[in-house]
């Protein structure tokens, strides 16, 4: 007797891979960016319209809460970057080797943690 096996993946012994995560994440970014923007925007209206309006979004901006959301829109926006830069040589043919794949996915992970590090180092010092 043959046991009947699921017709597509099963979720439960399923086991995502470095590619389904980062393309997961591209899209997170995306979306993370597409709602981080219009804040950006407000911020530089604010700077524009004065000392006070800038004052209060800074002191919004500098609040736990603020740095968090600005430390992930700033990951989101170098994540998506890098990953956007792999897609587009994928678009030109080339890098669609399985260890290639792995290496670039490892890659753009790597690149989008230290240019979030060093962005924020540069402001933190510039702010300071």
């Amino acid at each position: 007797m043959q046991r009947e096996r699921p017709l597509s993946p099963n979720l439960q012994i399923y086991r995502p891979q470095l590619t389904s995560v980062l393309s997961i994440t591209h899209r997170l970014t995306g979306v993370l960016l597409s709602v981080g923007s219009p804040l950006f925007v407000i911020w530089i209206v604010a700077a524009a319209d004065g000392a006070r309006s800038y004052a209060v979004f800074a002191d919004m901006l500098a609040s736990p809460l603020g740095l968090a959301l600005s430390f992930m829109w700033t990951f989101s926006l170098f994540f998506h970057l890098c990953n956007g830069v792999r897609h587009l040589v994928w678009d030109a043919g080339y890098g669609f080797e399985l260890r290639t794949i792995y290496t670039s996915g490892w890659v753009v992970l790597a690149m989008s943690m230290l240019l979030t590090v060093i962005a924020w180092i540069a402001g933190l010092r510039l702010g300071a």
